[in-house]
């Protein structure tokens, strides 16, 4: 196996420990974002509870000043009634003093019901807050670890990808090239030794000639069936 052949499967060999490392930290993201679904669903059932709660108060503020003024309205009604003194007045009076009245106990129990609901929204809140602390710590030292272990990797990638650039500058520019393209194109191996009369990646058989040189001069092809680069190896 003449040199450049030999770096240049060292450079592909190194190109396959970086993939596998990028498998890891691409594994050690997605269990990170698992985290991070379940830590923003309970946060959003924290919103969500939140603005529930919100509604609920901003419904009763209104209605108590609504009551508020039904109450001074039913007030003037009462003092209005004390002082007619005809009949007539006196029975519109009295009509508007059951209407205002009326209305204003439907409002009263509205209050209490509206407080009734406010309790469970706050009831819901609080346990929604508390399932997201519990969240919290059960995640914390979970994502502690996979920080360490990602940070481990990266700093095994680093030095991969050094030991890699190290190799390549063995590897002449052009033949370098070629690799690079078929290896994006692919996203794998692009250099695959011949396995008897055919390439090992497809299969496809390679005309006498060309296999001779490959054979006798060390010569590196191109596979016209897969587009990856053969090599005959050493017998």
């Amino acid at each position: 196996m003449y040199k450049d052949l030999e770096t240049l499967l060292a450079v592909q060999a190194d190109d396959a420990g970086i993939r596998e490392i990028r498998e890891r930290i691409a594994d050690v993201e997605r269990r990170a974002r698992r985290l991070d679904d379940e830590r923003a669903a309970a946060a959003a059932a924290v919103e969500r509870a939140r603005g529930a709660l919100e509604r609920e108060e901003a419904k009763r503020g209104a209605l108590q000043a609504r009551v508020e003024e039904h109450r001074q309205l039913h007030q003037r009604n009462l003092t209005q009634l004390d002082q007619v003194r005809r009949l007539r007045e006196a029975t519109a009076a009295q009509t508007q003093v059951d209407m205002a009245r009326q209305i204003l106990n439907e409002e009263e129990r509205e209050l209490q019901a509206l407080a009734r609901r406010i309790e469970d929204h706050r009831q819901a809140l609080t346990a929604h807050e508390g399932a997201l602390a519990e969240v919290d710590e059960r995640q914390s030292e979970t994502r502690a670890a996979l920080a360490a272990e990602r940070a481990a990797l990266e700093t095994e990638e680093a030095a991969a990808r050094e030991k890699r650039a190290v190799a390549a500058a063995g590897v002449p520019r052009s033949l370098l090239s070629r690799y690079e393209r078929i290896r994006d194109r692919r996203g794998g191996a692009a250099v695959f030794p011949l396995r008897g009369l055919a390439c090992s990646s497809c299969d496809t058989t390679i005309p006498l000639q060309r296999r001779n040189l490959m054979v006798d001069g060390n010569a590196i092809e191109v596979c016209e069936g897969c587009g990856v680069l053969l090599y005959a190896a050493a017998q």
